[in-house]
């Protein structure tokens, strides 16, 4: 699994400039609900764990916070510090969350926006909760595909393309409604190092024009990892189908679910290293 990490997590680098015109904006209300139940306020200190270009870190500059963003993407990194140069507030620092030796207890809060799942398990509570000063937060949420009831067919329309070059859905697989997306609350529970203080999910469509969608699908690591052969495949059939709809479009259904803990009290011991990296889905 560490490999897989490790290989899939590199995977974004090489497509850092794509990532950042493709992937979305996350809605704003997510950060108004974050700071409401954090208590964030501007001059606060924060360390964002696999920021990417920035998406989320420009949210968090944008209310005055004091941001130490983390990645260790060389090109993402550059992307991050290019998007962010007009904010003074924001410290992007090329380096595994693993890796980095910032200041213990020294923070506010711990962020993690659609990058926390790449973190191994068996030590990313432990190195949020020896980050955050007693009683900081941990926040992390994913940008995940929902189906809205009486959404757009095309995605089970193409999934026969999908079975056809061997990238079959997962058995047990569902199709996630908006608010149904599964919730990581006995994962941090089982942390011993935190309690769940909120968790709220958050759901939003775009539409996408035939190439956008293409740019969108080669920022996510199981397409880039598919082979050439594949993707042509794949590709091709998504051209050849929205072409023939009458506005050349697809509407696709976001969700993500913002969970949001609390550090337990005197708990800040130094967690194992690990050699895993952190990546995006």
């Amino acid at each position: 699994m560490t490999d897989d990490r490790e290989r899939l997590g590199a995977s974004f680098d090489q497509v850092a400039d794509l990532y950042d015109d493709a992937r979305p904006e996350y809605p704003e209300r997510l950060f108004d609900r974050l700071v409401e139940i954090t208590h964030l306020r501007p001059g606060d200190r924060v360390v964002e764990v696999g920021a990417g270009t920035g998406k989320a870190t420009l949210a968090l500059a944008r209310r005055g916070l004091q941001v130490t963003a983390l990645e260790p993407g060389h090109a993402l990194a550059a992307r991050a510090r290019a998007n962010l140069a007009g904010s003074p507030d924001v410290d992007v620092v090329e380096t595994r969350f693993e890796a980095w030796d910032g200041e213990p207890g020294g923070y506010d809060a711990v962020v993690a926006a659609t990058s926390w799942h790449w973190i191994d398990p068996a030590v990313r509570y432990g190195l949020a909760a020896r980050a955050l000063h007693p009683s900081g937060h941990l926040a992390f949420w994913s940008a995940s595909h929902v189906f809205p009831p009486g959404g757009d067919p095309f995605f089970a329309q193409i999934q026969q393309v999908y079975d056809e070059i061997g990238e079959r859905l997962p058995p047990h697989t569902g199709r996630p409604a908006p608010g149904q997306l599964p919730e990581e609350t006995a994962d941090i529970r089982a942390s011993g190092l935190f309690d769940v203080v909120a968790v709220e999910h958050v759901d939003w469509t775009l539409d996408y024009d035939i190439e956008a969608y293409i740019r969108l699908l080669l920022t996510f690591s199981g397409h880039i990892a598919m082979t050439p052969g594949q993707r042509e495949r794949l590709f091709g059939e998504i051209r050849r189908r929205l072409a023939e709809r009458p506005d050349r479009s697809v509407r696709r259904g976001w969700g993500a679910v913002l969970h949001v803990a609390r550090a337990r009290n005197g708990e800040r011991a130094a967690p194992p290293r690990s050699r895993s990296r952190p990546g995006r889905c």
